[in-house]
């Protein structure tokens, strides 16, 4: 039997004349590097993918539908399925004529009706914005100052209305204001008032309603900002001499005024093209684009200019946004 010493056992083909533990360093360090490299590589494509996910999302469901109804708003009506001609088409087979009808936007102008549309919305929505702001500010500020433990439970309270449809709660406002609803069998039960008050289809109940729909829009923006107020300020501000009503105007108001702008557009900007509850509480004398434009493009089947008004109304909405933003840089200014 022949024995083998270890000295002479058979190398593998790939150490030859490389002592096993160098080999083993060396592997270990490619073996680093390669994981430094693949996870630098997965970190920035991760960034990446995380960053383009909401520009996809804005391509996809906010720029291309704009440029569709932007181009729309250009062409001109006909019967038939698109309901109006293509902006570009070839004329004889061998040139593309591009056609642009700017008579939609001219006639925004010269109809009253469609003058008068926005600027009925402006004032519901700018009204239902202050009344949102006058009735969610002392709600917003309660909550802030509440307990923590009875916090959580205010602020379930403000989004409570949320797991309703929304649908829904503007329907219970017409049984809650209509001749023989309940608000008015309770007046009447009480003898305040001996016959019923017309409390439905008018701007009152539209007030009413954009106010209780986007309350929770202006609540929670304050309620952010109102939190996180420094207290020793006010407690500086009293032992200044300065009373509750007056360290709330100088100090609390004016810090407070971040919040109050981002809940008024919160509230502005969509109360601006409501249809539901126009259509559902306000009368046939309340109007606001949302109902014209909902009128364009289902009654009238006009819809490059029920898209000329959507863009217009786009054009105004642009406005508070910007004004928006300017606050935002202010106050990254000031932080900064």
């Amino acid at each position: 039997m022949t024995h083998v010493r270890p000295e002479e056992a058979p190398r593998e083909p790939g150490a030859v004349g490389v002592p096993e533990a160098e080999q083993g360093v060396r592997a270990r360090r490619m073996t680093g590097h390669l994981s430094r490299w693949m996870s630098k590589r997965l970190r920035i494509g991760g960034r990446g993918l995380v960053i383009a996910i909401p520009y996809v999302w804005l391509l996809l469901f906010f720029l291309l539908p704009f440029a569709i109804v932007f181009k729309i708003s250009f062409a001109e009506y006909r019967l038939g399925l698109p309901p109006y001609t293509a902006l570009v088409e070839w004329a004889e087979g061998t040139y593309l004529r591009i056609q642009l009808a700017i008579g939609n936007y001219q006639f925004l102008l010269e109809d009253p009706l469609y003058v008068e549309a926005y600027l009925g919305s402006l004032k519901m929505a700018t009204v239902s914005t202050i009344l949102t702001l006058l009735v969610g500010y002392p709600m917003a500020y309660a909550i802030a100052k509440a307990r923590p433990s009875t916090r959580n439970m205010l602020l379930l309270l403000v989004i409570l209305p949320f797991w309703t449809s929304f649908l829904i709660r503007v329907y219970a406002w017409v049984g809650i204001l209509k001749s023989n609803g309940l608000l008015n069998n309770f007046l009447m039960w009480t003898g305040l008032i001996n016959e019923p008050l017309p409390l439905l289809y008018n701007e009152f109940s539209v007030y009413l309603g954009i106010t209780y729909s986007y309350l929770p829009f202006m609540i929670l923006p304050l309620y952010a900002n109102l939190e996180k107020l420094d207290r020793s300020l006010l407690e500086a501000a009293a032992d200044l001499g300065a009373k509750p009503w007056k360290a709330f105007l100088t100090v609390t108001l004016p810090l407070s005024v971040p919040g109050i702008v981002a809940g008024s557009l919160l509230v502005f900007i969509p109360a601006v093209g409501e249809f539901v509850i126009p259509d559902l509480l306000g009368g046939p004398e309340t109007l606001m684009i949302g109902r014209v434009l909902w009128s364009e493009f289902f009654n009238n089947r006009d819809w490059p200019v029920a898209s000329a008004v959507a863009i217009a109304m786009l054009v105004l909405l642009v406005v508070p946004i910007m004004i928006f933003q300017h606050y935002q840089a202010r106050d990254a200014k000031k932080e900064s």
